[in-house]
């Protein structure tokens, strides 16, 4: 039985450079979170744990019907209210704006072959097995970016800045304007990596 490895198949969604590039960006689906509040908290990584909890009983579901697939990585989109914070640039944001005012989606793609329907039943499934309360909260949810500005960061999280820095250059020097949320794609592990270490690629829809 062949293993599916999305971040194989979407090349161009799981991987970007140390420099900004313009992308575009196919539709995808996702069991995924909201929230809002520091990441720090508890709160944020008892939702991490939903989703896995979520996303791993999926895959045995599946792996049982024949379509085995590699759980994928953890992804994040972050927004504000825009109104209360008018006139911040998206790289002076990480700073002018509280962690605790910050809003989230917290994101696990997965195939498309796997309908709403079926992450009902994982959700109904997870919840029975695990009793976690925040497994009743997950959404089958679908995007399309499209058209985006993504660079790879490396290091940890509150160096962001320097990185969004240079993808504000591009969006601004082609005349791009704001199309989606800011978007995060760990590839590291960040319980378990180095700050130093860390990969996230950062992305921005544009139009």
């Amino acid at each position: 039985m062949e293993k599916l490895d999305l971040t194989k198949k979407y090349k161009t969604y799981f991987a970007s450079k140390t420099k900004p590039e313009i992308v575009e960006i196919e539709p995808a689906q996702f069991i995924s979170l909201t929230g809002k509040g520091d990441p720090s908290e508890k709160s944020f990584s008892e939702k991490i744990q939903a989703l896995y909890t979520t996303a791993y009983t999926i895959k045995f579901m599946f792996k049982q019907q024949g379509k085995d697939f590699t759980v994928s990585k953890l992804e994040g989109l972050w927004w504000y209210d825009e109104r209360k914070f008018a006139g911040i640039t998206m790289d002076e944001a990480p700073k002018a704006i509280a962690r605790s005012e910050w809003e989230y989606r917290l994101l696990i793609r997965i195939p498309e072959y796997m309908s709403e329907n079926d992450v009902d039943q994982a959700i109904q499934a997870a919840f029975a097995k695990k009793k976690m309360e925040l497994v009743k909260e997950i959404e089958f949810f679908r995007m399309n970016e499209g058209k985006s500005v993504q660079m790879l960061h490396v290091g940890p999280f509150s160096k962001e800045i320097e990185t969004l820095q240079e993808m504000r250059k591009v969006i601004e020097e082609n005349g791009f304007q704001k199309n989606g949320l800011h978007h995060e794609i760990y590839l590291s592990d960040f319980n378990k990596t180095e700050q130093s270490k860390l990969k996230t690629i950062l992305r921005e829809p544009v139009k």
